[in-house]
């Protein structure tokens, strides 16, 4: 019912402030240009991520994925997606370590 489809594009927000009748970027395409962030929804976060939504609501909760409200939607941008994957990656010298771990010598 209220379910987008799969092939849902990506809000773009606009951050430049400009008449819409005069600007070239007023039209639907998906373009992005400078100064524009895109924003998903909690939907498309989970199918991006290969997780589920009730997953990506928990991330929500704790913290540990930001996100924005507008009005009574919650959009995540690609800035906090960054921010998530970047807090999640191991570095180099931990994923060493751990594949020494428990192998006898």
């Amino acid at each position: 019912m209220g379910r987008t489809q799969g092939n849902a594009r990506p809000h773009i927000i606009q951050t430049t402030r400009a008449h819409p009748m005069t600007n070239s970027k007023a039209s639907s395409d998906d373009r992005k240009e400078p100064g524009d962030v895109q924003a998903y929804t909690v939907e498309q976060v989970a199918r991006m991520l290969h997780i589920g939504r009730d997953k990506v609501y928990g991330l929500l909760r704790t913290g540990q994925l930001r996100s924005m409200k507008i009005g009574k939607l919650r959009r995540i941008t690609d800035r906090h997606l960054a921010e998530f994957i970047a807090s999640r990656e191991t570095p180099p010298n931990d994923r060493d370590h751990r594949r020494n771990v428990g192998t006898a010598r």
